[in-house]
């Protein structure tokens, strides 16, 4: 039986449909907060179970029975660890025989703040002596979606990169990964540094959006601290907008560049370009 936590999230999704092109629905265990939104999943065959990151207790009946389990990272940052840690101590009493971990790329010297959850949370689960395969992965294309949307009405994509290039790609290009890793045999202790191909920087997403909307678009860069005080002029909540900057002046120094292209091989095709991606978003809004 191979388990995916968080199965409702963007990445948890596509990662059971990943899965159900060579497992039978019947062997997938989606795990996930409320059961109420994953009728979906269910109609498909694929065993829904109820399991909480933050509630110890519900973990240990949604991992029974499990041999490989998918942890998604938690998406509350500063919460993470802890959460993660129910996980992991819950997999380690149900026997499970192969915990792969959603990391973030070069995580042990990576520069960016986001990267230290990560760091504890591999070592949490080295500890634990649990047979462990890390996803490392960088970027999503789709963490650009809401720039692009106010780009498309201001003609600018703000950002504090500089000519940082980012090996970023697509959604389900990391969760083919993920697919991949549960479904093939030797992954243990294996560490796969995933991004895509084709790396870019900030004035060529611009100048990709621009070509493919028809809009005028340009990348202008600021200052870390100056980006910060802009995304919170914006709205953007303080403790946010640090990380966003942040990780943009991490980029800057390669924390999300990775040119060699493990991603591809575990997919076993070219990651999905960034204009297609970028034009798939674009025909979605018209």
């Amino acid at each position: 039986m191979i388990a995916v936590t968080g199965a409702n999230g963007q990445l948890g999704s596509l990662v059971i449909q990943a899965l159900m092109n060579t497992v039978p629905a019947g062997e997938i265990v989606a795990i996930v907060r409320d059961t109420a939104k994953a009728e979906k999943l269910r109609a498909s065959g694929v065993q829904v179970r109820q399991g909480d990151y933050g509630q110890a207790d519900s973990l240990g009946s949604a991992l029974e029975g499990i041999d490989k389990l998918l942890l998604i990272s938690s998406s509350e940052v500063g919460q993470r660890l802890e959460q993660h840690r129910n996980v992991i101590e819950a997999a380690k009493k149900a026997g499970v025989a192969l915990l792969a971990y959603t990391s973030i790329l070069h995580a042990d010297t990576s520069p960016l703040l986001l990267a230290k959850e990560h760091v504890e949370t591999e070592r949490l689960i080295r500890d634990s002596g649990i047979p462990f395969t890390f996803l490392r992965n960088g970027w999503y294309i789709e963490n650009y979606f809401p720039a692009i949307s106010t780009a498309l009405e201001t003609g600018k994509v703000l950002g504090a990169a500089g000519d940082a290039k980012f090996s970023a790609a697509s959604r389900a290009d990391f969760a083919a990964a993920a697919a991949a890793v549960l479904t093939t045999k030797e992954q243990e202790g294996q560490i796969h540094e995933l991004g895509g191909d084709q790396a870019f920087t900030l004035s060529e997403l611009a100048a990709s959006v621009s070509e493919l909307s028809g809009k005028s678009v340009s990348y202008v860069n600021f200052s870390e601290p100056d980006y910060k005080n802009m995304l919170i002029s914006f709205g953007v909540p303080p403790g946010f907008a640090h990380m966003l900057a942040q990780s943009d002046s991490g980029a800057a120094q390669g924390g999300l560049y990775e040119p060699g292209r493990q991603l591809s091989r575990l997919i076993q095709r070219p990651t999905t370009a960034l204009q297609t991606v970028l034009k798939a978003y674009l025909s979605s809004q018209t």
